[in-house]
């Protein structure tokens, strides 16, 4: 199965589109297309791990996704609440049947 997740980050406008598949069900293999250096980066790093064991990653141990983009972000000096990463998570599980695909979407305002 291939998944393909749109995600429009907020402010600093690097759309990115991710790419999630998986041929067994388990295993997940990712593409990255954006603009932003950190993202790119980040895609970069996911895919030398990849294919990641999406059953696997519901383990009570860190996920690997999640870790690397903390220490990618923290190394950047970027945002530590980019959306990317659990976006990447997300598209990784409805690929792999461990979640079902629906939008997601975060609406901030200041009062």
């Amino acid at each position: 199965m291939k998944v393909k997740t749109q995600i429009d980050p907020g402010v600093c406008n690097f759309e990115t589109i991710v790419t999630a598949e998986t041929e067994d069900g388990q295993n997940v293999s990712f593409t990255f297309v954006s603009e932003c250096d950190t993202i790119k980066e980040f895609g970069k790093q996911i895919e030398e791990i990849s294919p990641i064991d999406a059953i696997g990653t519901l383990s009570p141990e860190e996920n690997p996704i999640l870790s690397k983009a903390r220490k990618l972000l923290q190394a950047k000096g970027c945002c530590d609440a980019c959306v990317v990463p659990a976006a990447t998570v997300k598209t990784m599980q409805v690929a792999a049947n461990l979640a079902l695909p629906k939008d997601v979407s975060l609406t901030i305002r200041k009062e």
